[in-house]
């Protein structure tokens, strides 16, 4: 009685997945656990972690898969991580995105594009504190987009007439479901897949197209990149991928060959969103439940 009653220490997981704190993120994480256990008997711990602390895991032989790695946000990370370092690999497939500024339909009767945003005659309307001067959420503050933001607000000029504010995605979209039911304006930072665009006829505010010439954003590796940086254009196109470790690819090659499989495509990352954002889906119970819907596509990412 006494022998079985000792507590056994809690086995290790065969596998680590780092998990962003964006809904699509989390869905996709929880996604690749159901479906590696399901197909190789493996079992992940599915844990929060950032973009750049998942591939110095990667290094330090901690984490094993990022589910999603956004370019070119992380575009030095991938450079010294996968590039130069060689302890990361990115899958071939990516899923095709874009980021950049939006209105809600009132704000966008008179703030059409980011030169707009410059003018405090138009940006008054965005004024929810009453001193006078607008507000705009550019990012949560963990993300390395946020930074950027920031960055192409003082390339812009805009940093002198808006308040620029952090906050995690949830309240932020919180935010925007009050502002369109009650037809007050509000612009925020963006990016798509994601569900907002099913929810609200969301305007994306118009910027000059990218340019490299105007584009200068230090690594994040400087403390003060922010600050030194800046750019007066749209981002480039984005895209964003699976990264798995090196060393993992090379212990589990059957696994890596699975996530190089991996499609989702942009409407079905939307859904993800909605599911977890709107419906308030637990992202382990929406997996579950995807890989219940799906499971001849997994077995198909599972085909040698």
């Amino acid at each position: 009685m006494l022998a079985a009653s000792v507590a056994l220490p809690a086995t290790a997981a065969d596998l680590v997945i780092a998990m962003p704190n964006w809904p699509s993120g989390q869905a996709t994480a929880n996604i690749l656990k159901v479906g590696i256990a399901k197909k190789f008997g493996l079992d992940a711990e599915v844990k929060e972690l950032g973009t750049l602390n998942a591939f110095v895991g990667f290094e330090a032989g901690t984490v094993d898969i990022q589910p999603e790695v956004w370019r070119p946000n992380f575009e030095d990370v991938v450079r010294k991580y996968v590039t130069e370092k060689g302890v990361g690999q990115l899958t071939e497939r990516s899923v095709p995105a874009w980021q950049g500024l939006c209105a809600t339909p009132e704000a966008a009767k008179t703030i059409k594009s980011a030169a707009d945003l410059s003018d405090p005659e138009k940006t008054k309307v965005l004024d929810t504190d009453g001193d006078g001067k607008g507000e705009m959420w550019i990012g949560a503050a963990t993300w390395l987009s946020t930074g950027i933001e920031r960055a192409r607000a003082a390339g812009y000029g805009y940093d002198k007439t808006l308040t620029l504010f952090e906050a995690e995605e949830e309240v932020a979209m919180a935010a925007v479901d009050a502002a369109v039911a009650t037809e007050r304006p509000m612009v925020f930072y963006c990016y798509a897949p994601h569900h907002v665009f099913e929810l609200h006829p969301i305007a994306r505010l118009e910027e000059p197209p990218h340019d490299a010439a105007k584009w200068k954003i230090l690594p994040p590796s400087d403390p003060l990149w922010v600050s030194k940086s800046s750019a007066s254009t749209a981002w480039q196109a984005a895209h964003f991928q699976i990264a798995y470790a090196t060393a993992f690819g090379k212990k589990h090659p059957d696994v890596a060959k699975f996530l190089e499989k991996v499609d989702f495509s942009p409407e079905e990352v939307t859904k993800m969103s909605y599911a977890l954002e709107v419906e308030r889906q637990a992202p382990a119970d929406y997996a579950k439940k995807w890989a219940e819907d799906n499971a001849a596509r997994i077995d198909g990412w599972a085909k040698p």
